[in-house]
C-alpha cells in the first residue's frame, strides 16, 4: 500500500500537543469505478440495436450525459480520468446534437426503421459506442477495474 492509499484512509492525527482531522476524498480509482459501474447497466452501450428501442436510447445517453457531467465536477483537470469522462461526455452530445429536435427526429426514426434515417442513427450508435469502449478499456486498464462482460463487448477486438 502506498503512501497516498494511506493517506487517503485517515480522517485524522493527533499527538500530544495538537491535533488535525479532515475528510479523505475519494480516490482516482474509486471515482472510476463508480462511473463504469453507472454505465455497465446502460443497455444502449451494448445491446444489439434491434432490442432496443430508439427513443429510449436517446433518452438514455441524454441521461448518461448529465451523469457524466456531474461526476467531473469532482474531478481534477489535470488528472487522466477526467479526460477518460470528458471525450464520453463529448460523444454523447455530438450523438445529441445530431438530432437537434430530439422528439420529431426520434419519432421520424421509429416510423422508418429500414430508411436511411435508421442507418444513420444506428450509424451515430455505433460511433458513440466507440468511443465509449475505447474509453471505458482504457479507464479499466489505468485503474486495474473488473467489467462486466456486456459493456466490454464494446472494447476495441484484439488484432490476432
Amino acid at each position: 500500500m502506498n503512501f497516498t492509499d494511506i493517506r487517503e484512509r485517515l480522517t485524522g492525527i493527533s499527538c500530544p500537543i495538537f491535533g488535525i482531522s479532515w475528510n479523505p476524498t475519494e480516490t482516482e480509482r474509486t471515482k472510476a469505478n463508480k462511473i463504469i459501474r453507472f454505465l455497465e447497466d446502460r443497455r444502449v452501450l451494448y445491446n444489439p440495436y434491434e432490442q432496443e428501442c430508439l427513443d429510449h436510447c436517446v433518452h438514455s445517453i441524454i441521461e448518461i450525459r448529465h451523469y457524466l457531467t456531474d461526476k467531473m465536477q469532482d474531478i481534477p483537470s489535470d488528472t487522466q480520468l477526467y479526460g477518460y469522462v470528458s471525450a464520453m461526455r463529448k460523444a454523447s452530445r455530438k450523438f445529441v446534437n445530431q438530432f437537434p429536435n430530439k422528439d420529431k427526429e426520434v419519432r421520424f426514426y421509429i416510423n422508418n426503421h429500414d430508411c436511411i434515417s435508421s442507418w444513420k442513427f444506428n450509424s451515430a450508435l455505433g460511433e458513440l459506442r466507440g468511443v465509449f469502449g475505447i474509453m471505458i478499456a482504457q479507464m479499466a486498464v489505468a485503474y486495474g477495474i473488473d467489467i462486466e462482460e456486456e459493456l466490454a463487448s464494446i472494447f476495441p477486438s484484439r488484432e490476432e
